[in-house]
């Protein structure tokens, strides 16, 4: 696999995904560490010269301004990893701190924090070598930064907390000899520069928002899927209606359904029926769905600025000789971009559960109850539409907004933060229900058309077809109650491998976002 240079000008979202992972090798150029270089010359003068930096020569936070001497800056830089390692919960995935750590490095090395150069190649070496340190999810209010979450990530550097490597977790020390590195001493300024950005949060919105673009097509072929074993129309997709309302998610998912549905003898059989309109998440569901890619598209446009970004402070400007003072590291963007993508994601949860209940419910469509032959002594499909109930019921809990809560911290210094890690956390928990409600709707939808197909075979749509032929590889025909909760899992499994889209692309050309 071609390595990727972490330091190039641009990192893009899928240069972040295939280091998470596909375990991308990193490397770096010189230049980039020329950057790197220059700037920590800079700090070293200026702690000789006795100079007041915030963080470098004096406390932290309410403790800006207690100074501290030429001897205890290195002491400094261990205790601030020390003390602001507080954070509490389950793990983050090994994906997503290997996605903090990339963001993390580009960061670093764009030559502003001043870490030194060994420093960062130690990072590489984690990111190379396969160790990951163990990163708690909580105790991040999103300013400055990611402080306690990414402090966890510093303490293996010293030797200390606890990394994952070769899928055993272990004492940070131990990590670190597995690898072939003696635990850092770190200069003046760097613990500091490693803690105070948002890369927690912009690594997960990394995954999240790939993981966003995949789901909001998926949502399109799962509709799709629907509308045809409803006995839909496809007529509402006809690009002259949404041309003359041209909001691009909206164009994008009603050309997109139009292109899945085409030559569809399901639809063709019932042209001229008595129905004259669909229900509105059929009907209605380019401007539904469209909505939702508008806020994945809002959020990967914030998140191409945030990963090419430097969040750290202060901030030193080698060509200047200068430093300055700012907030870089306030998670605002993140935070505001997270909460509207929840709010996306969750109303594809919702309309795919209330498709869901209009194939199980006989007096909604023309399929047996529940999609199963032989109904009551089986249940199908029955419960697996209140799992569905029961996730989209949560993401309205979930999708509260948490940017606009906030805590003041360090006596009252940071007296407005931005919960973007909070924020992003939920958005990702979304997600992963959401996947799990367009999942039964897969299974419904190639249920269904097996029911209505028993007597007489006709041809689902030139994409919807594909996707049927590729959940039957996996997911057998439910010809009565089994466990489902198996099937389900095995469906959400074979949506996160890609193969549906893909199969579906190859037959009717690439689905668009906007």
């Amino acid at each position: 696999m071609k390595p990727i240079f972490i330091d190039k000008e641009k990192l893009t979202l899928d240069d972040v995904v295939a280091i998470a992972r596909q375990n991308c090798p990193v490397e770096s150029s010189r230049e980039g560490g020329r950057r790197v270089e220059r700037t920590r010359a800079l700090i070293d003068d200026w702690v000789r010269e006795k100079k007041v930096i915030y963080g470098i020569t004096t406390g932290f936070g309410a403790l800006c301004n207690v100074p501290i001497s030429e001897t205890d800056t290195r002491r400094l830089q261990h205790k601030i990893i020390m003390s602001h390692a507080a954070g509490i919960g389950t793990p983050l995935p090994v994906d997503v701190v290997r996605a903090i750590m990339a963001v993390r490095l580009h960061d670093l090395f764009m030559g502003y924090s001043g870490c030194s150069l060994k420093t960062l190649q130690y990072l590489l070496a984690f990111l190379n070598k396969g160790l990951t340190p163990v990163v708690p999810e909580k105790g991040s209010v999103g300013s400055s930064g990611d402080l306690a979450p990414m402090a966890h990530l510093g303490l293996v550097l010293l030797g200390k907390g606890e990394a994952f490597f070769e899928k055993e977790r272990m004492h940070g020390s131990r990590a670190l000899a597995n690898i072939g590195l003696d635990p850092l001493e770190l200069l003046a300024g760097e613990g500091l520069a490693l803690i105070n950005g948002t890369q927690v949060m912009t690594g997960i919105a990394s995954l999240v928002v790939h993981d966003a673009i995949r789901l909001a097509k998926l949502a399109d072929i799962a509709c799709a899927m629907s509308l045809e074993v409803l006995m839909g129309s496809n007529s509402e997709f006809d690009p002259r209606i949404h041309q003359i309302r041209p909001h691009p998610g909206q164009v994008a998912s009603a050309d997109n359904m139009l292109r899945l549905t085409g030559d569809s003898e399901i639809i063709l059989s019932h042209e001229g029926c008595a129905r004259v309109q669909d229900a509105y998440t059929l009907r209605c569901s380019p401007q539904i769905h469209g909505a939702s890619k508008d806020a994945v598209v809002h959020a990967r446009n914030v998140l191409d600025i945030e990963i090419n970004a430097t969040t750290t402070n202060p901030l030193i400007f080698s060509d200047t000789r200068e430093i300055r003072l700012g907030g870089n590291f306030h998670g605002q963007p993140i935070a505001m971009a997270a909460d509207y993508l929840s709010m996306g994601i969750a109303e594809l949860g919702n309309v795919s559960e209330r498709r869901i209940e209009r194939m199980v419910n006989p007096q909604l469509s023309e399929l047996p109850a529940f999609l199963v032959n032989n109904g009551g002594l089986n249940s199908g499909f029955m419960i697996a539409q209140y799992t569905a109930a029961a996730l989209v019921s949560e993401n309205k809990v979930l999708a509260h907004p948490a940017c606009v809560d906030s805590i003041p911290t360090s006596a009252n210094k940071e007296d407005h933060v931005s919960m973007g890690t909070i924020a992003i956390r939920q958005c990702r928990e979304i997600l992963d229900n959401v996947e799990h409600v367009i999942a039964v709707e897969m299974l419904c939808a190639a249920q269904a058309y097996d029911l209505l197909t028993e007597k007489k075979k006709v041809a689902w749509g030139n994409g919807t077809q594909e996707s049927y032929r590729v959940i039957r590889e996996h997911v057998a025909y439910l010809e009565k109650d089994r466990e489902l909760g198996a099937d389900i899992e095995h469906m959400v499994d074979l949506i996160r491998t890609g193969n549906i889209i893909h199969a579906v692309e190859a037959a009717v050309g690439e689905l668009e976002l906007i």
